[in-house]
């Protein structure tokens, strides 16, 4: 297989990244076709979904070999589950499959068609393997239970963002950074009060603590 695009995003790094797509919706992406790919007709129709399928390569994730068990964050990292059961980056196949927003096709640029989603959960330049529409009557199940993932209670942290710092963070980003900072970027297993964590995004450093469950960021760097 070959990449048909590439997504750009406010992610370099993989950390920080949601967990899953859809998580927070104000994290947008641009879907930029490779040059054999950049036909307008093979999207005709396309405009006429809210939502796509993106079938991705964890590019940043390969590895040789396999284990038929991981530990999945969200439990901890002291649990083991079937490498199946999992959406773990860590497979035979370095397959990952996103479900984003489809907000607008901007159909004539120089680098043809490009596709504006939102509730992205990928790194910057990530290859896109496959498109494929939404269809709610069949993607849909609101019957479906969800594994050990069920279990996993959530509480979004409250953030704290300084007014010295506030100034520093690019207007048009701050809701989506905020919407991630209260999503826990932090490795589940890592809790310390005293450590700073950091990543970047939308070409900022931003490095926070966590204690109590408010996230304070304490720096912004750009």
């Amino acid at each position: 297989m070959k990449p048909v695009a590439r997504i750009r995003t406010d992610f370099p790094t993989k950390f920080g990244i949601p967990r899953q797509s859809g998580m927070v919706n104000e994290l947008k992406g641009k879907v930029l076709f490779e040059p054999g790919f950049r036909n307008p007709d093979a999207l005709r129709g396309l405009n006429e979904y809210s939502h796509i399928w993106l079938i991705w390569e964890f590019s940043a994730s390969k590895q040789e070999g396999w284990s038929p068990t991981v530990r999945p964050p969200r439990l901890g990292g002291n649990k083991r589950m079937g490498l199946f059961a999992t959406r773990s980056p860590f497979r035979p196949n370095p397959i990952g499959l996103s479900s984003v927003r489809l907000e607008r096709i901007e159909w004539h640029t120089d680098e043809g068609p490009v596709l504006h989603v939102a509730g992205v959960d990928l790194m910057d330049g990530t290859p896109i393997l496959d498109i494929k529409p939404y269809i709610p009557y069949t993607d849909s199940h609101a019957e479906a239970s969800g594994g050990f993932t069920d279990d996993i209670v959530t509480t979004p942290l409250g953030v704290v963002i300084p007014a010295e710092l506030l100034g520093k963070v690019f207007p048009a980003k701050l809701q989506a950074l905020r919407e991630v900072l209260a999503n826990d970027p932090r490795p589940s297993y890592q809790g310390d009060p005293d450590r700073v964590y950091g990543f970047t995004f939308a070409g900022q450093d931003v490095r926070f603590t966590v204690s109590d469950g408010v996230l304070t960021v304490v720096e912004v760097v750009d």
